[in-house]
């Protein structure tokens, strides 16, 4: 029988015991791993261990692997008509909104984050998304295409099958949910391994999933490292497709394995360095306020993070006085305190990340204009971090650094800061700040990344789709656009009343 975990909370967000599944989950089934060993899960705001959870192995993933082609080919599929899937993951979302003190208590005990910024946005748009594709989930229509007289064509969209799904830990339910949801919707099933460092809102989403009615098979989770786990789903030649969300350099590595066995169709969403563009005739209030959402939500720990603002000249002193003054109100601390809106970084590995790339940015010349510390004296907690005095061949300006650190410099035309804002090997997300319709909807055809805020940044909406240019990724994420992901066009040739035009009569 694999092992459980009781946490009981008590602080004023959320009071109350929690028990979570700790073994692997497949075929329906909490099971222990092949080899019985387990990983720590470690709680960022104390540096202590929560609890061990089951190791996944390379057998293990086969082992998933075949339970999700068995409920392909068997139960869902073709099986379960679009419609019954719908109500499915319309019941989920209803599951998770009735549980969503416990899912975002879990989130904040294992990721650092807020409370309040784990319930009201992680899980409440995790249930949204999986209520969004439970709408689509028998909408996804082919068409038909007139031909001739005596012929006509029609294309059906298919499930491409078993769906091999790797999330990382910045968001550990958003991204299961941004996975799993559109893939039960196309009808495929799934394998997914949720990062070792928070996998414990992923545990308790099996229990949901059973006490919903989900058939055994159709979603398997299998917790484990990169190297084994992770591997063993992109190479395995059972899986017909894989999607990825990470860093860069890992997500190379994902398309190189996923080609080596069969050709998978693979969607990466990886890194970015999104640029945060501010005009003079911003409202320069709603640009600070915004510049901070943009940089410090999440901790930093954000693919989208807008991490390089660029501050037109004539107003960039009043804005950078007024940027510091908001990022030194923030309250960095316990994530269950009400007042908190930064806590601290997911792990030991990524403060120290972080902390190399605040020292590499004070060498280079760069100028702490606030933070650029240690916030108190147990757990990972880093100041939020301006840089100013800043140029463009600097590692902190061009490098990911996944943390509450972001770079200010001052522009003075529009040729010139679209030229610095795509000077990057990313393209994920960008904003524009500006009071004038013409030169914003100018510069933002000209920014070469998949999302453009204007006026606003880092708001996501399961309808509208989420991706990257350049080598911030492959495919889109949410809306319909995700289900292509998810789907296999077919193309059905009928011949009503044509001849055949073979040259020899039988």
């Amino acid at each position: 029988m694999a092992p459980t975990y009781t946490h009981k909370f008590d602080h004023a967000a959320f009071k109350g015991e929690v028990e979570i599944p700790l073994g692997l989950f497949i075929n329906g089934e909490h099971v222990e791993s092949k080899d019985g060993k387990t990983i720590d899960t470690i709680n960022p705001t104390t540096g202590e261990v929560i609890c061990s959870i089951v190791e996944g192995t390379a057998a293990d993933v086969e082992i998933a692997v075949d339970a999700a082609r068995e409920a392909f080919e068997n139960t869902w599929g073709y099986n379960t008509p679009g419609f019954e899937r719908g109500k499915l993951l319309m019941k989920i979302a209803t599951l998770m909104e009735r549980d969503a003190d416990i899912l975002a208590s879990i989130e904040s005990l294992d990721n650092g984050k807020a409370f309040t910024a784990a319930k009201y946005f992680d899980v409440t748009e995790s249930a949204a998304t999986f209520r969004y594709y439970g709408g689509w989930a028998d909408k996804i229509h082919g068409k038909t295409i007139e031909q001739s007289t005596g012929k006509f064509a029609y294309t059906k969209h298919e499930p491409v099958g078993v769906c091999g799904q790797i999330i990382p830990w910045n968001f550990p339910l958003l991204m299961f949910s941004w996975k799993i949801a559109p893939a039960l919707a196309a009808g495929c099933t799934v394998v997914i391994k949720p990062s070792e460092l928070t996998p414990l809102t992923a545990a308790y989403m099996t229990k949901i999933f059973q006490e919903a009615g989900v058939p055994k098979g159709v979603v398997n989770v299998v917790c484990g490292y990169g190297p084994t786990v992770g591997n063993a789903i992109t190479s395995s030649k059972k899986v017909d497709k894989v999607a990825f969300t990470g860093s860069t350099p890992v997500g190379r590595k994902v398309m190189e394995e996923a080609s080596k066995s069969n050709i998978k169709k693979v969607t990466l969403e990886l890194g970015g360095k999104g640029a945060n563009i501010i005009f003079e005739d911003a409202d320069i209030s709603e640009a600070v306020k915004y510049a901070a959402q943009g940089i410090f939500f999440n901790h930093g720990q954000t693919c989208c993070a807008g991490s390089r603002i660029f501050v037109q000249r004539k107003i960039y002193d009043e804005f950078a006085q007024k940027f510091a003054k908001v990022t030194q109100q923030l309250k960095v601390g316990d994530p269950f305190e009400t007042a908190t809106y930064q806590g601290p970084q997911v792990s030991q590995t990524q403060y120290d990340r972080i902390m190399n790339y605040v020292e590499c940015g004070k060498q280079e010349g760069a100028t702490v204009i606030t933070g650029g510390k240690r916030h108190g004296k147990t757990g990972y907690f880093i100041e939020p971090t301006i840089f100013g005095d800043v140029t463009s061949n600097m590692k902190i300006v061009q490098e990911e650094i996944f943390g509450p650190v972001v770079v200010m410099t001052a522009f003075d035309t529009e040729e010139e800061v679209i030229k610095e804002a795509n000077s990057t090997n990313y393209g994920l997300a960008s904003a524009v700040f500006t009071q004038n319709l013409s030169r914003a909807h100018t510069v933002a055809g000209k920014l070469k990344s998949g999302t453009v805020w204007i006026n606003c940044y880092n708001e996501l909406h399961p309808q509208i789709p989420f991706g990257g240019f350049k080598e911030s990724g492959i495919g889109r994420e949410l809306g319909e656009y995700a289900l292509e992901n998810y789907t296999e066009v077919k193309a059905v040739h009928v011949n009503l009343s044509a001849k055949c035009g073979f040259p020899v009569d039988v």
